[in-house]
């Protein structure tokens, strides 16, 4: 297992926890797949919501992932109704704050996460929408395959 965060400071703390790990700085932008290789799974955290260059976070993404294989990638949930509940309960300002430094930059819904990953050339893309009820979910969990 290899692990990849552009933090120099968020890398350090987990090589100190998981010395057994292989922890390295780098970014969604790097050619990564020229440096690791390729996996037959990649797991993409709570990272899309961040990036600047969605569709070169998805290329990079795309060459991780060995032909055959999966990407699986979380991110905040952004749909019609849960955006409605948070303009009816007045929070849209703490929700999508602009306040917090690294915070989140994009948010996604099922549509244009899809979009982005076909794009890339992913597949079979399935959704799990997680925490809360299923129109009010916090989080989703998208799984997507690479043509062999």
């Amino acid at each position: 297992m290899t692990g990849v965060d552009p933090s120099a400071e968020g890398i350090a703390a987990a090589n100190a926890a998981y010395p057994d790990l292989k922890l390295e700085t780098g970014s969604a932008y790097d050619d990564l797949a020229a440096r690791f290789g390729r996996f037959p799974i990649v797991y993409s955290l709570e990272v899309v919501e961040h990036v600047y260059a969605p569709k070169d976070y998805a290329k990079t993404l795309f060459d991780l992932v060995e032909p055959g294989g999966k990407a699986i990638v979380s991110t905040p949930y952004h749909g019609y109704l849960k955006n409605l509940a948070l303009a009816i309960t007045g929070k849209m300002d703490t929700h999508f704050t602009v306040l917090w430094d690294h915070g989140h930059i994009k948010f996604w819904s099922i549509p244009t996460l899809t979009t982005l990953l076909e794009d890339a050339g992913f597949g079979n893309i399935h959704f799990l929408r997680v925490g809360r009820v299923p129109v009010l979910a916090k989080s989703m969990i998208t799984i997507a395959d690479k043509p062999a």
